[in-house]
């Protein structure tokens, strides 16, 4: 079964449901994703830094949720931060992720979560770097998978 196979329309029950949005339950979650996959995922932690697949990779592509497969970033919106986690300065398109204040650990800071899925992606911070936004979301590797560009 297809994640657009448990994608649920406007007519759902649930009122957080919307079209084109994947819904799912924690158990069908923690079926679908390995227990590291779940905890930065579902339970919004993080990966160690400079522990990454992606966290120094070069490769041409796009980015997409490991969880539903939204695509999220472009690699020529990756820059080297030196920050541990890879950093874009861009999502794709604003509608693909949706951000919450998080208090958490006791600063104030800005997650991004994918649009489609809800699942945790990392933060975005005023990023210091001079990128074109101005800014520097700090992802986790685990919650992307890489689609190389076509040769």
């Amino acid at each position: 079964m297809s994640d657009l196979d448990n994608t649920q329309t406007s007519t759902s029950t649930n009122p957080a449901a919307q079209v084109g949005k994947v819904v799912k339950s924690e158990d069908e979650w923690r079926a679908q994703l390995s227990r590291a996959e779940y905890r930065v995922l579902r339970e919004a932690g993080t990966e160690r830094a400079f522990t990454g697949e992606y966290t120094d990779t070069k490769t041409e592509g796009v980015y997409a949720c490991r969880a539903c497969g939204t695509e999220l970033f472009r690699s020529d919106t990756k820059f080297d931060s030196h920050c541990g986690w890879p950093s874009f300065f861009a999502p794709l398109a604003e509608e693909r992720v949706r951000y919450i204040e998080d208090s958490s650990m006791f600063m104030k800071r800005v997650e991004v979560r994918c649009a489609t899925c809800d699942s945790h992606l990392g933060h975005v911070f005023p990023d210091g770097y001079g990128t074109p936004t101005g800014q520097r979301y700090c992802i986790n590797s685990i919650s992307l998978t890489l689609e190389p560009a076509k040769a």
